[in-house]
């Protein structure tokens, strides 16, 4: 789209293959935006930039671990030497762990926190010289409401997410004279895959998360298309003045 909310930009989306960062990057490239897909599933990812580019945007799909350097490195350079430099980073690829705490390994704490957090820093740095270079640029870090709020079962999620929140705000301070923006989303429950393994690993401790529950919660579940309207704002020229923010998708859970 010639005069899309994102026209003219090439934006990268970390874990843009499936759940909200599909939905972010079908609304990206909508608006206008040439885009980098990068997720593990390569496959995935491609299909995915096919599609986008046959229904009139641009995009390219990349495999790629985003929790590993020389993968990052390899994977931004394809993007900027495809589309140019970067000046929109949508870093949401993430993960999660539901156990109980004196269950977990030091394996899968170094693992979770590799996907949530590493990546988040090894793309944002990877991009920041084409931002630096112009002048300008936004990164908008997918958080969570657990960023803020525990939930039993998951305290290597809440740990990781409460870094990417703060990871988010610690930039936007950083580089506000730079002329980047820097901003979180916090979504609550989504009906994505992630979401639902979320749910079912739950209920299956014990935990309630059933319908009810969820509803007393947030209402509803979340549909991803919602977490990606709201990176696409904050993504945005509209949200110029909006940095070191969060905005919590989720109806109301965190006001409670």
């Amino acid at each position: 789209m010639a005069n899309g909310r994102l026209a003219g930009k090439t934006a990268i989306i970390t874990g843009g293959a499936g759940g909200c960062g599909e939905a972010a990057s079908r609304l990206f490239a909508a608006e206008g935006a040439r885009v980098g897909i990068l997720d593990k599933n390569a496959a995935g990812a491609e299909a995915l930039a096919k599609a986008i580019s046959a229904g009139g945007g641009q995009a390219i799909g990349v495999g790629c671990d985003v929790s590993n350097a020389g993968q990052v490195e390899a994977a931004v350079k394809a993007v900027r030497e495809r589309f140019g430099p970067v000046g929109v980073l949508f870093n949401h690829a993430g993960s999660i762990v539901v156990k109980p705490f004196h269950e977990t390994t030091e394996e899968e704490w170094d693992w979770l926190t590799a996907v949530n957090v590493k990546s988040m820093f090894l793309v944002t740095k990877a991009v920041l010289p084409d931002m630096l270079k112009a002048g300008k640029g936004a990164i908008v870090c997918t958080a969570s409401i657990s960023s803020v709020t525990a939930t039993p079962l998951e305290v290597l999620y809440c740990t990781t997410k409460g870094a990417c929140l703060q990871f988010a705000k610690a930039l936007a301070v950083e580089y506000r004279d730079k002329g980047i923006r820097s901003n979180a989303v916090c979504p609550g429950f989504i009906r994505t895959a992630h979401g639902m393994r979320e749910v079912a690993a739950l209920q299956a401790q014990g935990v309630d998360a059933s319908e009810a529950a969820m509803k007393a919660m947030q209402g509803r579940m979340c549909e991803p298309e919602e977490v990606a309207q709201a990176a696409l704002w904050l993504a945005s020229d509209e949200s110029s003045f909006v940095s070191g923010s969060a905005i919590y998708v989720d109806n109301g859970f965190t006001a409670i």
